[in-house]
């Protein structure tokens, strides 16, 4: 485990003594137990654990998506586990991304339509500095030719960068990924991985991704390992190889 002191404004979502629980008495059932982390602001982090570990219990509920049992979970400082559903949602709108392994694009809507449509949620009028940053977005993505064509008319890599922009136009405090190469292809699952690693990297982007995949999870600064509800593994950036061997030990190896 990582015991490097983490200072509070470097934390994007903290976790403390957090849980989930489903069930009551002996069918209880803990999907988040006792968590205390946090992810830090700028970095790359990648979730693991096997089925049922819970990574997508605490991918929801750092998002605030889900209500934990008991315990404290704050988003760019603010208390969700304190929110209703009105103030979680306004939230998310203005402070966080999201990366869908299904891209979950608007079909009917064009590439610069999908991209600009959080913004329009949020009954937000985009300014000429985000249309700026927006039109620079298209194109380090690579998708200048494609801002008038409809997801259908599109490969699913181009989607998926399609989807990258989206989650980041309105510059979000934090990007969740939830396998976000998981119906794509080596090569291109490869791109939108480099993709995501210079988001952090140079535009000093916080992503939080849940992952099966060792070798996507080598993209990321930080590897998180989850198992029945508690994290058993926090580590530096990894090699394939390595985050296999922790995968089944679930124990850690030296980062």
């Amino acid at each position: 485990m990582s015991t490097t002191p983490i200072t509070p404004d470097q934390a994007v979502v903290a976790f403390r003594g957090a849980s989930k629980h489903y069930g009551t008495g002996s069918g209880t059932v803990r999907a988040l137990d006792g968590i205390d982390i946090d992810i830090r602001q700028g970095e790359f982090t990648a979730i693991m654990g096997p089925s049922g570990s819970g990574k997508s219990t605490f991918m929801n509920v750092a998002a605030g998506l889900d209500d934990i049992t008991e315990g404290g979970v704050f988003l760019a400082g603010q208390p969700l586990h304190t929110m209703d559903d009105t103030a979680r949602t306004m939230l998310r709108r203005g402070r966080v991304g999201f990366v869908f392994q299904s891209f979950n694009l608007v079909p009917t809507l064009t590439v610069a339509e999908n991209i600009v449509l959080p913004f329009q949620l949020a009954g937000h009028r985009v300014t000429r500095d985000e249309q700026q940053w927006i039109d620079h977005l298209v194109q380090v993505l690579g998708l200048t030719e494609r801002v008038a064509h409809k997801p259908a008319e599109l490969s699913g890599g181009q989607q998926q960068r399609v989807a990258i922009a989206r989650a980041l136009a309105a510059r979000p405090a934090i990007v969740f990924a939830d396998e976000p190469t998981g119906n794509l292809d080596t090569r291109t699952s490869t791109e939108v991985l480099r993709l995501m690693r210079s988001a952090a990297t140079e535009y000093g982007q916080t992503i939080a991704m849940v992952s099966h995949d060792p070798i996507a999870a080598s993209y990321a600064d930080r590897v998180l390992v989850l198992a029945d509800g508690r994290i058993v593994a926090d580590h530096g950036r990894l090699s394939p190889q390595q985050i296999s061997h922790l995968l089944l030990t679930a124990e850690g190896v030296p980062a």
